[in-house]
């Protein structure tokens, strides 16, 4: 059975999704709340907390919650892998493998995953699907040490980083994101559905262990209708966001 908090944190979401709750409205006081949901102040801060962890509201000390995003989305500051983000909106991500091969390191891929070129790595190309619509091309290259385990997953994985985790314990725990926008090449194209030269978004990325050990780099190229980033600004306080497009 659903916990009860859980269940206000669906209706509050549910709300501000239907923008009941506009960007930059405040939601009712705890006690107010709590007193239509037949709740302790307690349970409604378990609710309320789920959502701004979700980058949906935000607050200050003493101060009510404000609507920062209509929907859910994924601050920058935590590091979380595509499937993992499209289930915290509900969404069903879907992978499927196109090309994996053992490669030399390249100097590019040597400079990014600090080994030495000509190392073998193990280069991924990879679909990525949302409720079954194709929206993500990634291109992987994974370090020599982390390489066989990634090679034994499944092709059609929804999560590799969850899979890694399972398997071997990695924790992907630190990320730096390069974001830019380029035209669809033949093959981006064809996977996508979409035409030729038409924009995408990229981002390219290198992920590493808690002690900084490269495990892979990739370079992400989404449909622009798919998702677009996000900056909520505020003093000290400037994540970036990643959020379904529209």
């Amino acid at each position: 059975m659903t916990a009860r908090h859980e269940q206000i944190a669906a209706a509050l979401r549910l709300a501000i999704h239907r923008e009941e709750y506009p960007v930059g409205a405040r939601l009712p006081a705890e006690t107010e709340l709590a007193t239509q949901y037949g709740v302790s102040r307690g349970t409604v801060r378990q609710a309320v907390a789920a959502l701004t962890a979700e980058g949906l509201i935000g607050s200050r000390q003493g101060a009510r919650r404000v609507v920062l995003a209509p929907r859910r989305s994924q601050s920058f500051a935590e590091l979380r892998s595509f499937a993992q983000w499209a289930q915290a909106m509900g969404r069903t991500a879907t992978g499927r493998v196109i090309v994996q091969e053992y490669r030399p390191a390249t100097a590019e891929d040597a400079t990014r995953l600090q080994l030495a070129q000509g190392t073998p790595v193990l280069n991924v190309l990879r679909l990525r699907g949302l409720d079954g619509d194709p929206v993500l091309v990634e291109r992987s290259v994974y370090a020599d040490w982390i390489s066989p385990a990634v090679a034994a997953i499944d092709p059609e994985c929804a999560s590799v980083t969850q899979r890694l985790y399972a398997d071997t314990g990695l924790v992907f725990a630190h990320g730096e994101h390069v974001i830019d926008a380029i035209s669809a090449g033949a093959q981006d194209a064809a996977l996508l559905a979409l035409r030729r030269t038409s924009p995408l978004l990229r981002v390219r990325r290198v992920t590493t262990t808690h002690d900084g050990r490269p495990v892979e780099w990739s370079d992400d190229r989404y449909r622009p209708d798919a998702v677009s980033f996000t900056v909520h600004n505020a003093i000290g306080h400037n994540p970036l966001m990643r959020t379904t497009a529209g």
